[in-house]
């Protein structure tokens, strides 16, 4: 009859199928970035506030409803934020994601053409074939 001690020898030794934890491979993902720009979106208008308030918008570079600047980390930019902030959405994003004002306009638009093609053509057979996005092979 076997030992308590080497029946749980048996269930802890280690086999084929197991790996610890020291052995594993590091997770293949790199550490995000440190955020290094705030990410300042105007969602509540200035209209009916006072000069002092549409100046400070201003100044942070913000003229519309739902328009969206970047702005660096610093203690001045944080401080007119911090005067305006039920006026504003503020994310702290790195530096990989600041976008100009172009680049924000082209990941809005459609792309060109709508991405959906179609064709209409005569095959060999003489018959009509319409194709959509690559269905049949054209001639």
């Amino acid at each position: 009859m076997a030992s308590l001690a080497a029946c749980r020898r048996a269930v802890l030794a280690p086999n084929a199928y197991t790996r610890s934890l020291t052995t594993a491979p590091p997770p293949a993902t790199s550490p995000p970035s440190p955020p290094t720009h705030f990410k300042i979106t105007l969602r509540r208008s200035a209209i009916s506030l006072g000069d002092r308030f549409k100046a400070t918008l201003e100044a942070l570079g913000i003229h519309k409803r739902n328009q969206t600047v970047y702005q660096k980390h610093s203690s001045d930019i944080a401080g007119k934020i911090l005067r305006v902030k039920e006026l504003v959405e503020v994310e702290n994003v790195p530096a990989s994601a600041v976008r100009n004002k172009w680049e924000q306009r082209q990941e809005r638009k459609a792309v060109r053409g709508g991405g959906f093609f179609c064709f209409f053509f005569i095959d060999s057979a003489h018959a009509p074939v319409f194709a959509c996005d690559g269905d049949a092979r054209l001639p």
